[in-house]
């Protein structure tokens, strides 16, 4: 099988850009905005919840770098489940679950920027709408960005990734010192049940460590680079993740952390570093949001782009507008737009990360499936399919307690997913 949807390589991306396209894509939402939700429900133990989402994370990478090594292809993910699955309602379904995540996502964290922005430039006094102006206006900025071309994105990225690692790096080092050990204990301990079902929001945080496969066509070495920055992504998201964690629980009490969970980290400033130190964190957590959305902009371009040259969404979705940008992207960034003015995302980000599960378990099953050409070791494919399922299982019968609603959301947006997939088949098969 030929790649396809694999641009013309100006500009070539490095080790560091993609690398910076998953920091990017990890460090954004899920630590700005995430941290605090996780610690609500995983209590004192939030740090483990981060230590099993990353390990989670890096048996996943795993089989993704291998594939990528394997099958170099700005398809990525797409490509994946085209090679692995014979039915193209199964494969095409995956992708386009995989897609619609993606785009819910965007919509996720875009809403998130909005709100640190309103935060920091307004105060807590604007409307609602005015958080969506912002969320929408990073939304068209970075659109705009990635149709000038991947160079653009790997060179944006890289500026929006230093920028915000110096601030959090500042915030772990000042805040270690003035840690409260007493703070560290004062938060519930949780069971087993409920800390795995937390790490189902953990490990959204760390999700947008495949998106960098997306960038293997645009890569001089993909064989070498993919995986190289996968593994090294995970390992430093990992650290900064459990070392943020830390530094959040030790520097403000849980009723604290209940009142200000959708900024944690940046709460967290205040007493480390004062009301200037708050300021600087907000406006990291604004970089952070910024290149989450650039990174996943860049994988829905690709995703998209590549399904309608396989036939798996209307060619229209990979016509051309201006620049890199085709059909496919206006439309994403339309669907986005709606969902970041008209709807309340809090539920839809459990949706996101149940979906995020799912498609990456397809994953592990593509390289069980394809190991005769991948390669690769079976224990760890076995290891990591099973740490996901488990997670995936505590995730929903703690939804199913608390929040059945997102549950049946899930289920709609599978169902949706493939149930276009079906639609999409069936019409080409009436058409030959």
């Amino acid at each position: 099988m030929t790649d396809i949807a694999t641009p013309a390589k100006h500009g070539a991306m490095r080790l560091w850009g993609v690398a910076a396209l998953g920091i990017g894509s990890m460090v954004g939402a899920g630590i700005f905005a995430l941290l605090g939700q996780a610690a609500l429900m995983a209590g004192s133990d939030v740090y483990l919840s981060f230590a099993i989402g990353g390990i989670i994370a890096l048996l996943s990478g795993y089989s993704y770098a291998r594939l990528a090594a394997r099958f170099p292809s700005s398809a990525g993910i797409m490509d994946y489940f085209d090679r692995a699955y014979p039915s193209r309602v199964v494969a095409g379904g995956l992708s386009v679950l995989y897609l619609v995540t993606s785009i819910i996502a965007i919509a996720m964290i875009a809403k998130t920027f909005g709100a640190y922005a309103d935060r920091l430039l307004l105060g807590d006094t604007s409307s609602p709408w005015v958080k969506s102006f912002f969320a929408s206006a990073i939304v068209i900025a970075l659109v705009a960005a990635n149709m000038v071309g991947s160079g653009a994105v790997g060179r944006l990225e890289e500026l929006l990734v230093i920028a915000k690692l110096v601030i959090l790096a500042v915030l772990m080092i000042a805040g270690v010192p003035a840690i409260d050990p007493a703070l560290l204990i004062a938060g519930p301990t949780v069971g087993l049940g409920t800390l795995l079902a937390s790490v189902g929001l953990t490990f959204f945080a760390y999700a947008g460590y495949g998106m960098m496969t997306n960038a293997a066509g645009h890569v001089a070495n993909p064989e070498v680079t993919i995986p190289r920055a996968i593994y090294l992504a995970i390992g430093l998201v990992i650290v900064l993740y459990i070392g943020l964690a830390i530094v959040v629980l030790g520097s403000i009490s849980p009723a604290e952390l209940a009142r200000y969970a959708d900024t944690a980290v940046a709460q967290a400033a205040r007493p480390v570093l004062g009301q200037a130190g708050f300021v600087i964190v907000a406006g990291g957590a604004l970089f952070a949001t910024a290149s989450a959305i650039n990174a996943c902009i860049f994988s829905a371009l690709e995703v998209s782009r590549g399904l309608a040259a396989k036939g798996q969404l209307p060619a229209a979705f990979g016509r051309a507008t201006w620049g890199q940008g085709t059909h496919g992207l206006v439309w994403a960034t339309g669907a986005i737009l709606v969902l970041v003015n008209l709807f309340d995302l809090g539920a839809i980000a459990q949706v996101a990360g149940a979906t995020f599960l799912i498609s990456y378990l397809a994953i592990f099953r593509a390289h069980w499936r394809l190991h005769a050409q991948v390669g690769g070791r079976r224990s760890l494919i076995l290891l990591g399919a099973a740490l996901m399922v488990l997670t995936l299982g505590a995730f929903t019968v703690s939804l199913l307690q608390t929040q059945p609603i997102v549950v049946g959301l899930a289920l709609i947006a599978i169902a949706g997913s493939f149930g276009i997939e079906w639609l999409v088949q069936r019409r080409r098969r009436t058409s030959l």
